[in-house]
């Protein structure tokens, strides 16, 4: 985590995934200080005692050492500005009040597109206004917490925009002296702009440097650590951190303890992750060196192969914020690997012949290639962490069959090679569950249960004892690319695939299900898995590693073992901008909302149909749906099923 630094104008990160274990550091300063009184809050309406305007102070956008951060509004133009209000308590001393002039002075030179913009400032009896350009997405800081990792296109936007005004400063001779991502705001049309100059300064020749240590503790540079003050070096130090969190969700030399971390940067002792693209692990060394001087510069960053032979986006959609975007590079370098990636988990029917077997046989092989070389690199920091991943926009691989299904028959070619080449080791199998028979019969007990309900202010008692069911407490949406991932709370993995093929690994890792349609399925040990389906085989556990290792159960209900019992299908999953909802084989239907993590599962253990609510504190409740008929529930839980029972009826009318 990052800590707030002088006049930070952002909150701390307060709910993200392992906030346990990320603890924020305090601020560095040049030497203690005794406790300063509390800052008094503002009124409400704010007036300039020389020009006589007026204004309204909305939210709290943020708050730091000395300063917070407000929403305010000029009442004459209806102008909104983010206004840092620091009281005169908090700037007594000499020294203190110099650093704000010299923020004020320091910061209204500036003119650039990626700099926040000043705008004016004026003191009353009891605090000092600074007047700046309002950012509506507020700041990385708040993006990384929804998202915890970024796609290094979406990477590559940022640091662009970064460095556009870090060549800016520097070139005026000045230093920013506390890059990192809450001082790093995003406007309404997505545009990056560096605020917050509160520990800016001149740059002054190497011998003349001031020693103080200040900044962020995960982003100082070793030669401020050292006492030999900041350069533009160390700018580029805390850009490659940045960079480095953004990528792998969390700060390279992050510790449990403040003087380990500082001995980590010291020696520069980091680790970089497996799943980076050589590229982006070539830069972060380029940037990351001890000796200030070996440290690549602003352009040779933007000349290094990460910026000049990856894709970045013109622009990101405001969705980003939350959830992965899909992007679509126009890159014809990639066309080859679209095509065979295509030909594994294809999208649309081809209308072209059937390639000859041969062909298809290299086609495979390439394909297996690919994905063991490839594929698995670029998962994991193009999917999302946290208790849950968040989705990706883009089509739902099951809402319509006729695109996302591949043809007819390459699924009978790869049905009758597995057979021929495995019927000593696999079993098959035919089953016949539809996603619309889950629906219909869901849609029916929710209009019988939300048509007799009577009002209430609560929810009936919670069942003590019940038979246990098995959920969704993990999942990771790749359907950009390859499908849909998740973990069932009996551990065993399973992933719908973008062809509508599904394959699901057992709770030991030693039984593999290959499912070619809802009626038809292959199971084989994990170690006798067809060549065919070797790159399917390397996605599903390259998921089932990734769940294990990063993301957090979506809840408190107890994990169970089905070891041995029917794995559970994924007939279909949709999402909307609220919610994603997931059907399964035995009925089972569950609905999971974005924004608090409230969670609704129905599922029919015992053919009495349970409803299980967990609540936005992860504590899981289970009531007969019967029971929830008779006596009425609570008017959050009434409008999350009213709200599902009109998702479920738009899937019929589809």
């Amino acid at each position: 985590m990052e800590p707030a630094g002088f006049l930070s104008a952002h909150p701390f990160h307060e709910n993200v995934m392992a906030a346990d274990l990320y603890k924020p550091s305090p601020p560095v300063v040049a030497s203690p200080k005794a406790e300063q009184p509390k800052a008094s809050e503002p009124v409400r309406i704010i007036s300039d005692p020389v020009s006589g305007r007026t204004y309204s102070k909305g939210r709290l956008l943020g708050k730091g050492g000395f300063a917070r951060c407000y929403e305010v509004t000029d009442l004459s133009s209806n102008k909104t500005y983010a206004v840092k209000v620091i009281p005169h308590s908090r700037v007594a001393k000499p020294h203190q009040r110099e650093k704000i002039i010299n923020e004020i002075e320091l910061h209204r030179e500036l003119h650039h597109k990626h700099i926040v913009k000043f705008s004016h400032h004026f003191e009353d009896s009891e605090n000092i206004y600074i007047f700046l350009e309002h950012c509506s997405r507020k700041s990385l800081a708040h993006i990384w917490k929804s998202r915890h990792t970024l796609l290094e296109p979406e990477v590559r936007y940022y640091l662009r925009q970064i460095i556009s005004a870090l060549k800016y400063l520097h070139l005026k001779g000045i230093l920013h002296r506390d890059l990192k991502l809450g001082n790093f705001f995003v406007n309404e049309n997505m545009e990056l702009k560096v605020g917050d100059f509160g520990l800016a300064a001149r740059q002054e020749p190497a011998d003349q440097r001031k020693k103080t240590i200040c900044g962020t503790p995960n982003y100082l540079a070793p030669e401020v650590l050292l006492r030999q003050g900041h350069g533009p070096e160390s700018d580029v130090w805390s850009l490659g951190c940045v960079m480095y969190t953004l990528l792998c969700g969390n700060p390279p030399f992050e510790t449990s303890d403040l003087k380990e971390t500082y001995r980590c940067i010291k020696h520069v002792t980091y680790t970089l992750p497996a799943f980076l693209s050589v590229p982006a692990k070539n830069l972060l060394m380029g940037i990351l060196k001890r000796n200030p001087q070996e440290r690549f510069t602003l352009e040779e960053i933007l000349d290094h192969d990460f910026f000049t032979k990856g894709y970045t986006p013109d622009k990101l959609p405001p969705s980003s914020c939350v959830m992965v975007p899909e992007l679509n590079p126009p890159n014809p370098a990639k066309s080859l690997f679209v095509k065979v990636t295509k030909t594994l988990f294809g999208k649309r029917k081809s209308k072209v012949k059937k390639a000859p077997s041969e062909e298809r046989d290299d086609i495979s092989k390439l394909v297996t290639g690919l994905v063991k070389t490839s594929i698995c690199r670029q998962i994991s920091h193009k999917t999302v962490e946290g208790n849950e991943a968040t989705p990706v926009s883009g089509q739902s691989p099951s809402s319509s069959p006729a695109d996302t299904v591949a043809e007819e028959g390459s699924q009978k070619s790869i049905s009758r090679s597995i057979r021929g080449t495995m019927a000593s080791s696999c079993e098959v199998f035919e089953d016949c569950v539809t996603a619309a028979g889950v629906i219909e019969s869901a849609i029916g007990l929710l209009k019988n249960c939300l048509s007799v309900m009577p009002p209430a202010e609560r929810n009936p008692a919670s069942l003590a004892c019940h038979e246990h069911f098995v959920w969704v407490s993990k999942w990771v949406d790749y359907s950009n690319k390859y499908g849909f991932g998740y973990q069932l709370s009996d551990r065993s993995i399973g992933v719908l695939f973008n062809d509508g093929t599904h394959m699901t690994l057992s709770a030991n890792w030693k039984k593999v299900r290959y499912n070619l349609t809802n009626s038809k399925h292959f199971s084989f040990l994990a170690s006798a898995v067809p060549e065919q389906l070797q790159g399917q085989m390397s996605v599903l556990q390259y998921f089932a590693s990734y769940m294990e290792q990063h993301l957090m159960k979506g809840g408190d209900l107890p994990s169970i073992d089905e070891t041995g019992q029917v794995p559970l299908l994924l007939l279909q999953w949709v999402k909307t901008n609220q919610a994603l909802l997931m059907l399964f084989s035995n009925g089972t239907l569950q609905v999971n909302f974005y924004n608090d993590h409230t969670k609704v599962i129905f599922s029919k253990p015992d053919h009495s149909c349970l409803l299980t609510y967990i609540n936005r504190d992860r504590n899981s409740y289970t009531y007969k749906l019967s029971s929830i008929a008779e006596f009425g529930c609570s008017a959050e839980l009434q409008r999350r099923l009213k709200y599902i029972l009109r998702l479920l009826q738009q899937r019929t009318d589809a």
